[in-house]
């Protein structure tokens, strides 16, 4: 190996001795992630019930009119499937989807 193959190694192992926790664009995603809505926050467990939805489950397959009204109204949507909504994600909203035609839940879940 060459003189420039060596100094080429010598620089390549220095650049990954930082760890990648302490790397300038890790800390500026940390800080983007902590400087967002509550809403939009992504949660550490992508599993986590985090809208309650399945406390709700039972309403698949029933009338719409079945839909309990809820006390805060701010994390959950009601519309049909063929409806258009937004498109942001929020684990924290409950989405209640009915048949246009039928009326009838079809999907209840986060987002």
């Amino acid at each position: 190996m060459g003189k420039g193959g060596l100094i080429a190694l010598t620089a390549l192992a220095a650049c990954s001795s930082t760890p990648a926790s302490e790397t300038p664009a890790s800390r500026a995603v940390e800080a983007a992630e902590q400087s967002q809505p509550i809403g939009a926050r992504t949660p550490r467990n992508p599993n986590a019930d985090l809208c309650r939805a399945g406390e709700l489950q039972y309403l698949v397959g029933r009338p719409k009119t079945e839909i309990p009204v809820p006390v805060e109204v701010v994390n959950r949507r009601v519309t049909c499937t063929t409806c258009p909504v937004t498109e942001d994600f929020s684990p924290y909203r409950l989405n209640i989807f009915f048949n246009a035609q039928t009326h009838v839940v079809e999907q209840v879940r986060c987002g």
